[in-house]
């Protein structure tokens, strides 16, 4: 399954106990939708954990804010918060990224490494 969406806060790198690493972020899927009663639109929220074992490298490109196509396993957890009431959580075995658009971090590296003075026009 391919999702698109942006990324709710930097991507982290955990190391396991068997050295493995896994980049662990969060994705956040906005959808819109009318019904023939209600005038107004809905707006919901679906948020995907993710973990990408293949290489810990793309980390440094998956900020808050960023746009991010993936690609893989999509499954649920279901659990019971603090009151006792069933929860469920979304997450995806990531196989496939491409990052779309960077978040601020990647923007304010980009605008700083111009020099002010030399523009080229």
């Amino acid at each position: 399954m391919e999702i698109t969406g942006r990324v709710v806060s930097d991507a982290k790198v955990v190391t396991l106990k068997d050295d493995r690493k896994v980049v662990n972020f969060t994705v956040a899927v906005n959808d819109y939708f009318k019904t023939s009663k209600n005038e107004e639109g809905t707006q919901i929220a679906s948020f995907y954990n993710c973990a990408y074992w293949i290489s810990p490298k793309v980390a440094e490109r998956i900020v808050k804010g960023g746009v991010v196509e993936i690609s893989g396993r999509i499954y649920t957890t279901a659990y019971l918060d603090q009151d006792g009431k069933p929860k469920a959580s979304l997450h995806c075995h990531v196989n496939n990224i491409k990052v779309h658009v960077g978040g601020k971090k990647s923007q304010k590296s980009e605008e700083s490494s111009l020099p002010k003075d030399d523009l080229p026009f």
